[in-house]
C-alpha cells in the first residue's frame, strides 16, 4: 500500500457512528431545500474530505476485486463504513422532512423561516470555516480566490433556465454537471437541473418507476446515471487532487461558492413559481370535494393543491367538473429588503419569522462547531 493509499484510506470508526448519522441528517436536510447542496453540509461539518475521498475509493481495483469474488479486498479499499453511516443519516432526514415535519410545505408556508435557517446557518459557516484556515492563509492574497469562488458562485445561481432537448447526450450532460454540482458547497444539483429544464424530466421518469411505463422509464433515466456516475467519479478525483495539492486555495474558492449562494438562501425574495398539472379527474358537481374548492378562499400556498377545471356535460345529462392537481416548483427568485411587515407592494413579508430563522441558523452553527470538535477521525 502506497503512502497515498494509507492517508486516504478509511479510517472511520463505528464508535464515530452517531456524529457520522447526524451529519448525514443535516446533508440530508440540505438536499430537500432548492439552492441548498448537501456538500454545504459537509463542508461545515468537516467531512468534506473524507467524503471526496470516499467516493474516489470506488474505483478500478473495487470493480475487479469483485469481479473476482474478493470481497474482503473490496471492503478493505472501499469506504463502505463511512458512506453507509452517513447515507442511513441521509436517508431519516429525507423521511424526517418529508414524512413527518414536511420541510417543503413549510418552504410554501413559511418561506422566511425556512430559508432564514439556511441563510444564518450557511453566512455563519463561512466565519467558522475561515477561522479554521491557518494564520498565513488569512491575509489580503485569500481574497482573490474567495473573491473568484463568489462570482462563480453567484453566476451559477442567478442563470436562467432554458428549453433543452431530452436526447441522450444532452440527458448524460445534465446529470454529469448535477451530481457535480451536488457535492459542491453552495451549488444546488436540483437548481442545476432546473436550469437545464430536466429537473421534471427526472422526476417524471423516477415517478414512473413502478407504473406500466416501468421498462420506458428506466431507458429514459438510464443517460442521466451514467452521466451522474460519469460526473461523480471524474469530479471527485479531480477535487482530491486539489485538496491535496492547493489545500487553503480550494477551500477558499469554496468558501466562496458559499458566499455567492447567499444571493438565493436570502429569506425576503420575490419567488417566481411554475405550475403543472400533474394529473387530473373528472366529478360531479354535487361531489363533496367539489364544494371544497369552490367555497375556497384563494389557492393555497402550498407545493400542490387542486383546483377546478372546465365543467364538462356528458351524454347522459350529467354535469361534470374537472379537478385539477397542480404542482409548484420555484424557478426564480429575486431578494429585496423588507421595510415592514407590509410593504407598499403589498407582497406577504413576515420579518420577524426571517430574522428568528436567522439566529437559529446562528446558534445551530454553534451546534455544528461542537459537533466539529468532538467528532473523532475529523
Amino acid at each position: 500500500m502506497s503512502k497515498t493509499e494509507r492517508e486516504n484510506r478509511d479510517k472511520t470508526d463505528w464508535k464515530e457512528s452517531p456524529y457520522l448519522i447526524i451529519k448525514g441528517f443535516l446533508m440530508g436536510s440540505a438536499d430537500i431545500v432548492p439552492g441548498v447542496s448537501g456538500g454545504t453540509l459537509a463542508l461545515i461539518t468537516g467531512i468534506y474530505h473524507r467524503l471526496i475521498y470516499a467516493i474516489k475509493s470506488v474505483d478500478s481495483k473495487v470493480v475487479k476485486h469483485l469481479f473476482k469474488l474478493r470481497f474482503n479486498k473490496v471492503f478493505e479499499h472501499f469506504h463502505w463504513k463511512f458512506l453507509l453511516l452517513l447515507f442511513i443519516g441521509i436517508i431519516l432526514a429525507i423521511i424526517f422532512f418529508t414524512r413527518i415535519v414536511p420541510l417543503q410545505v413549510y418552504m410554501f408556508t413559511h418561506p422566511e423561516l425556512v430559508y432564514g435557517l439556511f441563510f444564518g446557518l450557511i453566512l455563519g459557516s463561512v466565519f467558522l470555516l475561515i477561522a479554521e484556515l491557518d494564520n498565513e492563509n488569512r491575509n489580503i492574497k485569500a481574497l482573490f480566490p474567495l473573491l473568484v469562488g463568489s462570482a462563480i458562485g453567484f453566476w451559477v445561481v442567478t442563470l436562467v433556465p432554458a428549453e433543452t432537448p431530452e436526447t441522450f447526450w444532452y440527458v448524460f450532460i445534465s446529470g454529469s454537471i448535477a451530481i457535480c454540482a451536488m457535492i459542491l458547497p453552495g451549488i444546488s444539483g436540483s437548481y442545476i437541473l432546473l436550469i437545464f429544464r430536466k429537473y421534471d424530466y427526472v422526476l417524471t421518469q423516477l415517478g414512473a418507476i413502478g407504473s406500466a411505463e416501468t421498462g420506458q422509464a428506466l431507458i429514459n433515466i438510464l443517460p442521466f446515471v451514467i452521466g451522474a456516475a460519469t460526473g461523480l467519479i471524474l469530479f471527485s478525483r479531480a477535487l482530491s487532487w486539489l485538496l491535496n495539492r492547493y489545500y487553503s486555495i480550494t477551500l477558499l474558492i469554496l468558501i466562496g461558492f458559499l458566499i455567492g449562494s447567499l444571493y438565493v438562501i436570502w429569506p425576503y425574495q420575490d419567488r417566481e413559481y411554475e405550475e403543472t398539472v400533474s394529473s387530473s379527474e373528472m366529478l360531479s358537481t354535487e361531489h363533496q370535494l367539489i364544494t371544497e374548492l369552490k367555497d375556497r378562499d384563494g389557492i393555497p400556498n402550498q407545493p400542490e393543491y387542486q383546483r377546478l377545471g372546465e365543467e364538462i356535460e356528458t351524454e347522459n345529462g350529467e354535469r361534470m367538473i374537472v379537478v385539477e392537481s397542480v404542482s409548484r416548483k420555484l424557478i426564480s427568485s429575486k431578494p429585496y429588503f423588507p421595510k415592514k411587515e407590509n410593504d407598499e407592494t403589498e407582497r406577504e413579508v413576515n420579518l420577524t419569522q426571517g430574522m428568528v430563522g436567522i439566529g437559529l441558523g446562528f446558534l445551530l452553527i454553534i451546534g455544528i462547531a461542537f459537533l466539529r470538535k468532538r467528532s473523532p477521525n475529523r
